[in-house]
């Protein structure tokens, strides 16, 4: 039907004849000699219809946007004046000999060009990958997962396929679950990660796993995350951190020069987890902005502002400020702007100096706070946080958690208002993370990864005695503010393993129910192993520019898990729920 694509046709073809197909993208009318922009894949071609041949000159006057078109016809330079250099193929067109309309369109419910609100575009979903930026991110997508996937068949990975139906684990979210026909009464849960499988694979001696991973969790949705999504998994056996990050990141390497030619050096810097939230709020900061967080609760502890004075003398408080440049220009209303702001992340209030002239001390400040603060505390905040004339300096005062997660938010976010990032790429990894943490509500030691994170004390008493001092050994990799891989270095002892559940308050009749497969496995010469699994979907979003991972996934949902193309979630017949056991309970309305 075609023997070249649209966008491949070029000066080399002059004189030739083509057959080429695909969609009307523009059709104008000039005088009696018809134009169309033909569209496919790989780009736009003008195809030209001349009145003299009038047959298909007919043809071309009834056709319209997005019909589908086959042409046969001869390349030509265009005429003087009529060059297009906008266009790859701007140059020539085809004087068309053939046409056949393989299908006519209705007129479309958003062009091509114009910005649909995402609802529409997501309901005529295969309207809008037709679009030259969206076929840009999936080939952008291809790229990106054949580069992986040639790196690591060169480094002697092998790709397994794992289980879609298995059976419920804690993995930190909500399961998908499915009902058995043949087991009533009991249900299989769709993967949020292939995570059991893949350590099961080092038990068996593969050594170098890796997959393209389809994963599914039940959780609140946001632009970088969907009920399903896709990760790249990887495990390797007889490695530790060292080795498994530096191959990693070798990969990231090769995958930038590959698909961007672009460069990074080797190897990442890396940072601990309390450096990073010390100094950024954050546990994958955005090096590209240079703002820190600086900590100045021993200044304010004996201060007899309570604002400040109760989160500095409390042990799990912070106060914390964030020096701007330049930021004495903020209105008032823009200072209440990010005061609501930082509200979203539980903080009460956003406290704030202007620094008009520094070098007047107390009387070159304005700020409703100043009058509870003493000089000494007002100097040692100037000379900390290094501000200067027309600055301005945000403080958080609260619990620490509180105080990181609002002034982390407000970096970034002041980053991006004021033109403070950055150009490029500032990949790192943040190491040393805490092996748990305490839940507020119940005060019972939770996972800060998964319950299968090693320890870095090898000593299941030495965990038991001091859980909240122990770290793990657990890495993420931070790529411009955004979490790309996560993994961690695998427990390969059932001691250390009953130890960690025990803290869990996984009890052992649980842990059997559960995990009795992966229990089994640990007493038959289970190798040392670890590995990580990256985003994909998350990466492509932050390759491609793009703000959502749902413009890089071809059939993404919405934030309210649902498929504007399809409508599903839909209902199932009162048969399919009778075959599975399930009736659903029907609420009344009084």
């Amino acid at each position: 039907m075609r023997s070249h694509y649209c966008g491949q046709i070029d000066e080399k073809l002059i004189g030739q004849q083509v057959s080429v197909a695909g969609w009307v993208h523009r059709r104008r009318d000039h005088g009696g000699v018809i134009f169309v922009d033909l569209r496919d894949r790989e780009g736009l071609l003008q195809v030209v219809f001349d009145p003299d041949r009038a047959d298909i000159f007919a043809e071309a006057e009834r056709i319209r946007g997005e019909y589908v078109l086959a042409v046969t016809g001869t390349v030509r330079e265009r005429p003087a004046g009529t060059v297009n250099p906008n266009m790859p193929t701007g140059s020539i067109e085809i004087l068309a000999h053939e046409l056949t309309t393989l299908n006519d369109s209705e007129t479309p419910p958003f062009h091509h060009d114009e910005n649909a609100n995402e609802e529409l575009r997501l309901k005529y979903r295969y309207l809008d990958l037709r679009r030259e930026k969206m076929l840009g991110n999936l080939r952008l997508r291809h790229q990106v997962t054949k580069a992986m996937r040639n790196y690591l068949d060169d480094n002697g990975f092998i790709d397994v396929e794992t289980p879609m139906l298995t059976r419920a684990t804690p993995e930190g979210a909500r399961d998908y679950i499915v009902p058995s026909r043949t087991h009533p009464g009991k249900f299989f849960a769709l993967p949020q990660s292939p995570q059991i499988f893949k350590q099961l694979l080092m038990m068996s001696g593969l050594d170098r796993y890796y997959q393209i991973a389809r994963c599914f969790r039940d959780e609140d949705l946001r632009a970088d995350r969907q009920p399903e999504f896709t990760q790249l998994d990887i495990e390797m056996s007889f490695v530790d951190e060292e080795s498994l990050m530096s191959s990693m990141e070798n990969m990231v390497a090769e995958l930038f020069k590959t698909v961007m030619d672009i460069e990074m050096p080797t190897p990442f810097p890396r940072m601990p987890y309390v450096e990073a939230m010390y100094r950024f709020g954050s546990d994958k900061p955005d090096l590209r902005i240079d703002l820190e967080l600086t900590e100045v609760s021993d200044l304010l502890a004996s201060v007899e502002f309570k604002v400040f004075a109760g989160p500095a003398q409390d042990p799990n408080g912070r106060v914390a400020a964030l020096c701007l440049p330049g930021g004495n220009d903020l209105t008032r209303k823009e200072i209440d702007d990010y005061t609501a702001f930082v509200g979203r992340y539980g903080a009460k209030g956003l406290a704030y100096i202007k620094v008009n002239d520094e070098a007047a001390g107390r009387d070159g400040l304005q700020s409703p706070i100043l009058k509870f603060l003493p000089d000494e505390a007002i100097t040692g905040i100037m000379q900390r946080t290094g501000a200067q004339s027309g600055d301005l300096v945000f403080f958080g005062a609260d619990n620490a958690r509180i105080v990181n997660d609002a002034l982390g938010a407000l970096r970034v976010k002041l980053g991006e208002d004021r033109n403070l990032v950055a150009e490029g790429w500032r990949p790192m990894w943040v190491v040393d993370f805490p092996m748990f943490e305490k839940d507020k509500q119940t005060q019972r030691w939770t996972s800060l990864h998964h319950p299968f994170t090693a320890p870095s004390t090898d000593d299941p008493s030495a965990l038991r005695a001091d859980p909240g001092s122990v770290l793990s050994r657990a890495y993420d990799m931070v790529l411009n503010g955004s979490e790309i891989g996560g993994g961690s270095v695998r427990i390969h002892d059932r001691k250390m393993q009953a130890a960690v559940f025990d803290l869990l308050d996984i009890s052992d009749d649980e842990a059997e129910e559960k995990f009795g497969f992966l229990l089994r496995a640990l007493e038959f010469g289970c190798p040392p192993h670890g590995g990580i699994a990256f985003g994909l979907d998350r990466m492509v979003m932050l390759m491609a520019g793009e703000d959502s991972i749902r413009d890089v996934i071809a059939f993404p949902k919405t934030q309210t898990a649902s498929c504007p193309l399809t409508n599903a979630p839909g209902e199932v017949s009162a048969a399919q729920l009778k075959e599975t056991g399930i009736r659903l309970r029907t609420t009344r309305t009084e």
